[in-house]
C-alpha cells in the first residue's frame, strides 16, 4: 500500500517498503491475532489486517494524536478487524486476548519489558521488530541471546528517486533493521522458540485456540539473536522511520 494513501500528520510511520518486508516476515494466517505495539499511524495494522480477514489486530498506542490517526485510517480503509488500544505497553497488553503474532514499531524505552511480556503470554509468539539505532539493536540481540531464541536480522537500505532540475537522482534513506523471531512450525516448515514450550496456534476466537508443541528448533544459517522495536516518537531513542 502506498504511503500517501494513509493520513499521517506529524506522527511517524513505517514506510511502504519496510512495511511490506515486515508483514511478510510476520507470516500471518487468515485467523491470526496480532499486536501492533507502537502503532503510530496504524499503517502496519491496516495493511496486516488485509491478510487476516478472520483474525484480529490490536493497535497499541500511547499517543493520543497517533490513536486519533489510527482511528481515521481504520475508517478510511474499512479495517473492521482492527481494535485500537490506547495505553502504554506492556501494561496495556495484559487484558488483551493472547496474540499469535506481534509487530514492534515503538516500545517507548520499554523494549525488554515488552518482549518479556509477549513471551510470557505466548512463548511461541512470532515477533517482528523494526530498529534503526545500533544501541537498541545491541540491547535486544543480547536479550534474545540470553533466551537462546533463533532470530533473523535483515538490514534494509531503501533509496528513492527525486528530481534535480531536469534529471533524477537517488536519495538514500536511513537503514532499518527488521528482526524476526519465534513462531509456530507449519507442516514442518519454520522455527519455534527453542524453549521447548508450547506454541499457541492462531485463531481470533479464544475458544478455537489450541496449545500444541512447537516441534524441533531449526535456526537460520548465520543468524543468532535479534532486535526489537524502538520508540516511534523519539528519534534519540530509536523509531520506526527510515
Amino acid at each position: 500500500m502506498r504511503d500517501e494513501w494513509f493520513m499521517r500528520g506529524s506522527v511517524p510511520m513505517t514506510k511502504s517498503e519496510v512495511r511490506a518486508v515486515s508483514i511478510s516476515k510476520l507470516e500471518l494466517s487468515r485467523d491470526s491475532v496480532l499486536y501492533d505495539v507502537g502503532a503510530g499511524t496504524g499503517s502496519v495494522s491496516v495493511e496486516a489486517a488485509r491478510y487476516m480477514p478472520a483474525g484480529q489486530v490490536y493497535a497499541v498506542e500511547r499517543s493520543q494524536e497517533a490513536a486519533d490517526l489510527i482511528r481515521k485510517n481504520k475508517e478510511r480503509f474499512d479495517a473492521v478487524n482492527v481494535t485500537i488500544v490506547e495505553g502504554e505497553a506492556p501494561g496495556s497488553l495484559a487484558a488483551l486476548p493472547t496474540a499469535t503474532h506481534a509487530f514492534l514499531g515503538g516500545t517507548g524505552g520499554h523494549m525488554e519489558e515488552i518482549v518479556t511480556a509477549l513471551w510470557k503470554k505466548n512463548p511461541g509468539m512470532r515477533i517482528v521488530a523494526n530498529i534503526i539505532t545500533l544501541e537498541n539493536l545491541s540491547r535486544l540481540l543480547e536479550l534474545v541471546k540470553k533466551r537462546e531464541i533463533p532470530a533473523e536480522v535483515v538490514c534494509l537500505q531503501v533509496s528513492r528517486a527525486w528530481k534535480a532540475g531536469g534529471s533524477h537522482l537517488m536519495r538514500g534513506e536511513n537503514p532499518v533493521y527488521v528482526i524476526s523471531m519465534g513462531g509456530e512450525v507449519k507442516d514442518g516448515i519454520g522455527e519455534d522458540t527453542g524453549t521447548g514450550q508450547p506454541c499457541i496456534r492462531g485463531s481470533a476466537e479464544e475458544g478455537q485456540r489450541a496449545v500444541e508443541p512447537c516441534g524441533k528448533t531449526t535456526g537460520k544459517s548465520g543468524t543468532s539473536g535479534g532486535g526489537g522495536g524502538e520508540d516511534s516518537r523519539d528519534p534519540g531513542a530509536g523509531e520506526n522511520l527510515y
